[in-house]
């Protein structure tokens, strides 16, 4: 008898930018509420310990849309173009019949070598589509859409997207930019031919809860500054760069307790705000009957310091910039839901997830693994015993002045030193500088990472490990196969004649 093909799911996958890990009320957090997301989880699974690969935006964007750390993508900074020879999220599901729209935007810069113009106005902006999805909603800035749809009901901001972003407590919430993409969202799907009985798969990336720290309408007065948690304060003794951001006009974090306490509370808002949105979205899936086979991704790109450690934003070491959200339904695998997954997990295992679902071999290209083993409510045989995560800071050495680094290459070879990376263990953290100095955190006994330890016995194996992390994810996509016998071992997708026997 014949065996009926299998149903490949709707896949969604959902970012909120700059989403703490630690800011769930399933997770424990003292002030945030998050019900909606906490639902989610109940019906799915979470990873509790999820972390982003690099920051800022476009760098952690990457590894999520590549399944690759950020030693191998090389997506350094927001501008760092992306090798078009990657292969991705979206061209992946091409390649499985899915036609990839994306609402919002991935911040993936053009690799100059596939333009043909000097002209070419992608060389000034990095805030381009990644390559293979179908834009139906731009919110890339300056998000001319949701300005326009302000002007349509009264609030002409003209081009200042900044400003309209940081007016949003002043306006109803339904007109945040947030409440905007959902709605295009279900426009979309309403006007999807109803003949049309093929899988979607669809990336919904929202823009809060990044700043600015303004949350829209009601949800910029759901936390009181006089109810949030204060952030972790800074430590004495400092690493010279620790030293350097906390003094920067970007990442210093407010002085005063009354402008930490609302940084915090807008966030939260912001977060509850992002938290509803979801609600919306799984109750459209049912309305709509997809409920039940829809696949639904919910990660961010990176975290935010919040205050911690003297500072705001993303950036450095500290995993308040890395630790982030992490929850997946997989309809299919009812008997996980409600599991909490306290193994490490990483942006990088996204990709290979997905492919596992849509039914196609994993890239040879990922670092990551699929997470399908624990969605299934399984335990893994091979699975990491820490997290990695990287910064890099090379963009601000880079410029065409005559003395500068780009012209004095190879001579001159500060980029290659400005950047840093990080093994973080479940009772300590190593972080290796390009410049050769080093950190070792001792988090069993502090885990808000202000305790430091130089003991030779146990920094070496940490420094090693990081060593052996490196070598095992060098490039891989030829490694394993060898011109014997008409080729052996694992063959790269693309070749046409081989997909053929």
């Amino acid at each position: 008898s014949s065996t009926l093909p299998r149903v490949k799911p709707n896949v969604l996958l959902i970012t909120l930018d700059q989403f703490r890990g630690d800011c769930l009320s399933s997770a424990g957090h003292k002030v945030v509420r998050t019900p909606y997301l906490d639902e989610l989880a109940r019906n799915g699974v979470r990873f509790a310990n999820h972390y982003s690969q690099a920051a800022p935006c476009s760098p952690g964007r990457a590894s999520l849309y590549t399944g690759l750390y950020q030693m191998n993508h090389r997506v350094c900074a927001n501008g760092t173009p992306l090798d078009d020879r990657f292969d991705n999220v979206a061209r992946m599901s091409l390649r499985a019949g899915y036609e990839p729209t994306i609402f919002g935007y991935t911040d993936q810069g053009v690799d100059p070598r596939t333009t043909t113009s000097a002209d070419d106005e992608r060389l000034s902006s990095y805030q381009h589509v990644l390559p293979g999805f179908d834009r139906i909603l731009n919110l890339s800035e300056p998000y001319p859409p949701w300005l326009a749809n302000l002007k349509r009901h009264g609030y002409d901001m003209g081009d200042d997207y900044n400003g309209a972003l940081s007016t949003e407590p002043d306006r109803h919430e339904d007109l945040s930019i947030s409440h905007f993409l959902t709605d295009e969202f279900f426009a979309w799907l309403t006007k999807r031919d109803a003949s049309i009985h093929a899988p979607w798969f669809t990336h919904l990336s929202y823009l809060r809860p990044h700043p600015p720290y303004a949350a829209a309408g009601k949800w910029s007065r759901e936390y009181s500054p006089d109810e949030v948690d204060l952030p972790i304060t800074p430590c004495e003794t400092r690493h010279p760069f620790h030293e350097a951001v906390m003094h920067s006009g970007n990442n210093a974090a407010p002085k005063t307790e009354p402008e930490l306490r609302k940084m915090r509370a807008q966030y939260y808002g912001m977060i509850s705000e992002v938290d509803f949105q979801v609600g919306r979205i799984c109750e459209k899936l049912r309305e709509r009957d997809e409920w039940q086979n829809t696949l639904i991704m919910i990660t961010a790109d990176h975290g935010d310091q919040l205050g911690d450690h003297g500072l705001k934003d993303k950036l450095g070491f500290f995993e308040s910039s890395y630790h982030i959200i992490g929850i997946v339904r997989d309809p299919n695998n009812p008997q996980a839901h409600g599991k909490v997954v306290n193994e490490f997990t990483e942006n990088v295992d996204i990709m290979p997830t997905i492919a596992e679902a849509i039914d196609v071999p994993v890239p040879l290209q990922c670092d990551g693994m699929p997470l399908g083993e624990f969605l299934r409510g399984e335990t893994p045989e091979r699975w990491r015993d820490g997290a990695s995560y990287e910064f890099d800071w090379r963009h601000i050495y880079i410029d065409d002045n005559p003395g500068g680094a780009a012209k004095n290459w190879p001579h001159d070879g500060r980029l290659e030193r400005q950047h840093l990376a990080v093994r973080r263990k479940r009772d300590c953290a190593y972080v290796q500088f390009g410049d050769g100095s080093w950190l070792a955190f001792d988090l069993a006994s502090d885990p808000t990472w202000r305790t430091t330890f130089d003991d030779p016995q146990r920094v070496l194996p940490l420094a090693q490990e990081m060593l052996l992390w490196r070598s095992h994810h060098t490039e891989r996509t030829l490694t394993g196969m060898l011109l014997e016998n008409g080729g052996i071992g694992r063959w790269p997708e693309g070749v046409a004649w081989r997909n053929q026997k």
